[in-house]
């Protein structure tokens, strides 16, 4: 697809007008970086050094972790560079590969969330049968789809922008480059852009999302038929973190993209948009180890480990 823009760069919605503010807003949103990498990595490594959590379940759950440092990277490195140099601005092409990313990762993160929710189902509705189920060759191919649906989905709208034509410079109405702000500064006809956000946003994030509210309606009435003493509790607690994640970040992410029209604007927007991209990522680590007793213990042998090599 040839592009015609005439544009190389856009600028970029500052966080805040005032000086003060935006050094105020970089130490925050910096310290929240920080913390949304090392919990996540923290996860990562707990569940790769811990044989007792090669399962599924803390499989998917390390996939998510790698996805939301990427979400987050994706958008805030961007912002918190452009805060600290005060040059709100960012390429043509740096603008659509940050659109990439972004679609991907914020896709992949649905995905997998769809996928923990499965393995829940499965676990608990079927359990003679969860070893076959979700076998690794099972879960390799969810993986694997995920992957590939996700990236199919974020380079057919990069593409779509690309044919765009820009002819004035103008600010996004986002601290990121998102397809919606983005699309309004075009002086090209947007149908088919608008078309497909419908469609192929409206699939990748309705889907996962009913994946899951299936999997749950199942999961709550087969809970509550367990008659052995503490069964349904430790039943419940392995849905629990699933079901917090879930409750976070579709929260945030319905109020950004499937507010009413009327009771929408851009201020509203960014401030969702900051939620799912920025705070959610960071509470996932918290809700994961601290409402999970197998990550508590694989977190403590982690730092277990680290003593002994450090003495």
């Amino acid at each position: 697809m040839e592009n015609q823009s005439s544009v190389s760069e856009f600028f970029l919605r500052r966080i805040s007008v005032s000086p003060e503010q935006q050094q105020s807003l970089f130490g925050i949103f910096l310290c929240i970086y920080l913390v949304t990498l090392t919990g996540n990595l923290l996860i990562i490594l707990a569940i790769g050094s811990d044989l007792h959590l090669h399962t599924p379940m803390y499989f998917f759950l390390a996939n998510l972790s790698f996805v939301d440092i990427g979400l987050t990277s994706s958008t805030v490195s961007k912002m918190l560079v452009n805060v600290q140099t005060r040059h709100h601005t960012i390429s043509y092409m740096g603008c659509l590969t940050q659109m990439y990313f972004f679609l991907m990762f914020g896709d992949l993160d649905s995905f997998f969330l769809a996928a923990m929710a499965y393995d829940r189902y499965v676990a608990i509705c079927c359990p003679l049968y969860y070893s076959t189920v979700m076998s690794p060759q099972v879960c390799a191919l969810i993986l694997t789809l995920c992957w590939v649906l996700t990236n199919v989905v974020a380079l057919t709208h990069t593409l779509l922008m690309a044919r765009l034509s820009f002819c004035v410079t103008g600010e996004i109405a986002h601290f990121f480059c998102d397809i919606t702000p983005v699309l309004k500064l075009s002086c090209s006809d947007t149908h088919i852009n608008e078309m497909m956000v419908f469609v192929l946003g409206g699939t990748v994030l309705i889907v996962p999302f009913l994946c899951i509210v299936t999997s749950y309606i199942h999961i709550v009435p087969a809970i509550l038929r367990i008659r052995t003493h503490g069964g349904a509790g430790k039943a419940f607690s392995t849905c629990s973190s699933h079901l917090c994640i879930v409750c976070v970040f579709y929260g945030t992410l319905f109020s950004a993209y499937l507010c009413p029209p009327s009771i929408a604007s851009e201020e509203k927007d960014i401030a969702a948009a900051a939620m799912y991209t920025i705070v959610t990522p960071m509470l996932n680590p918290f809700i994961c180890s601290l409402r999970n007793k197998d990550m508590k213990r694989a977190l403590k042998r982690l730092f277990g480990q680290r003593k002994i090599v450090s003495s």
